[in-house]
Parts: structure tokens; C-alpha cells; sequence
């Protein structure tokens, strides 16, 4: 895993992790972000959370948290946990995860109408 960017200030904060899947193993992928999300989904300071497909291989994450010490307290979560097993991650990963520290400056945190 790679970590870019700068901790940063107080304030909102948010992860944006790009992932390449290695040739065949994308179910692999789509599994792992799978698993983090069930860990995610126990985290009280972790906020939106989306993983995303850009192409066959080509996957990412985006995570928004509160503050510094809801962003540190996912990365010692069950997700943080995921990432650092690094034989998984080179088993399914075409290069190392590229993670993006952020900070949130503007955002809507809510959808204006229901999904069915």
C-alpha cells in the first residue's frame, strides 16, 4: 500500500484508495471490498463509504470520516486490517493500493429522494 498525502488538519477527512486488480482475479477484488465493507458497516466514525468499478480491473474506494481520529480509527479497523495482509493483496493486486489522504471541504451527505 502506498500512502499519499498529508494527514492534515482538524477537520473532515476522507480516503480516496485506488486498486488494480490483477489479471483474472477481479472476484478476488470484488470479495475484499466486500469484506471491508461488512467492517466498515461496524465502524461508527466511518461515514459514506463507496467502492467503485472504473473498468474490468480498475476499482477504487472512497471513504469520508468526521475528524483525524475517526480516519485513524478505521485504519486500525477490520478494513485497515485487510489491506496490511499483504499476501492477500499481492495475490489479487496488480500494484500496491494507492491511498489518498483528503481532506472533505464541501459535501452532500444525504440522497434528496428514497431508493426502492
Amino acid at each position: 500500500m502506498e500512502v499519499l498525502g498529508e494527514q492534515g488538519a482538524e477537520g473532515r477527512k476522507a480516503f480516496y484508495i485506488q486498486i488494480e486488480a490483477l489479471p483474472g482475479k477481479e472476484e478476488a477484488v470484488l470479495q475484499m471490498l466486500r469484506d471491508i465493507n461488512a467492517c466498515v458497516e461496524q465502524e461508527p466514525a466511518t461515514g459514506p463509504w463507496f467502492a467503485v468499478r472504473f473498468g474490468p480491473s480498475s476499482f477504487a474506494i472512497f471513504e469520508a470520516f468526521p475528524d483525524l481520529a475517526g480516519r485513524q480509527a478505521h485504519v486500525e479497523g477490520g478494513g485497515g486490517v485487510i489491506f496490511r495482509d499483504i499476501e492477500r493483496m499481492n495475490a489479487i493486486l496488480a500494484y500496491p493500493a494507492q491511498v489518498h489522504r483528503a481532506d472533505v471541504l464541501i459535501s452532500k451527505d444525504y440522497f434528496s429522494y428514497a431508493f426502492n
